[in-house]
């Protein structure tokens, strides 16, 4: 009979011949399955590999976060790197650049009480974003790539990120969490509501 550890290995190894995989699509059950924890399904040249290729996903859609089951992989391991800048944003959004580093296992907390709502989009229900309530602050546990155990607070638009990509590895999708009268295709939101503030589409779409 297969072992957890074969199986893995089944569905990463031919990954790893591709250049660019697909991303899979809300509707696929890899992203409503809770994913397992890492625990050396893969040696660690499969492991780095698998991280290398899920970044160049990430880069090529492009996107902030990967979730290893958004290329199907019931894994959980994640990637996570924003380079975006813009003042206005960063003033509004708290959204600051975050260096590129890998999750694995990963678990998160509230470090506060605070909310924020704002859009956020998922590369695997492309061609829509709608505005998702988050904590402003939390605290993230999880192991690097070198097996260390690792605490970390993030705030503002990191954290954001942070609780997106977890919620993957739990089978979770940001659509599970949206306002649900914000949902909009990304032509509408350029056309109509991409100001750093919610607070004209909150007007226009009633939520």
């Amino acid at each position: 009979m297969p072992t957890e550890t074969s199986l893995i290995r089944d569905l990463v190894l031919p990954l790893l011949e591709t250049d660019l995989p697909p991303i899979v699509q809300l509707g696929h059950p890899a992203l409503r399955q809770p994913a397992l924890p890492y625990d050396g399904q893969l040696d660690d040249g499969e492991l780095a590999a698998f991280i290398s290729l899920m970044r160049r996903v990430m880069h090529a859609a492009p996107g902030v976060g990967l979730a290893a089951p958004q290329l199907g992989i019931p894994l959980q391991v994640a990637v996570l790197e924003d380079t975006f800048e813009d003042p206005e944003l960063t003033d509004l959004r708290e959204r600051l650049p975050l260096a590129f580093f890998t999750i694995i296992n990963p678990a998160y907390q509230p470090a506060g009480p605070e909310t924020v709502e704002f859009y956020e989009g998922c590369l695997s229900f492309n061609g829509y974003q709608g505005v998702v309530p988050r904590y402003r602050s939390v605290s993230l546990q999880y192991t690097d790539t070198g097996g260390t155990s690792v605490e970390r607070t993030f705030q503002g638009w990191q954290a954001r990120i942070v609780q997106h990509e977890t919620d993957h590895l739990g089978g979770t999708v940001y659509v599970d969490k949206v306002l649900t009268r914000s949902l909009c295709s990304n032509a509408e939101y350029l056309r109509r509501w991409a100001s750093p503030s919610i607070d004209e589409a909150r007007r226009g779409l009633g939520f």
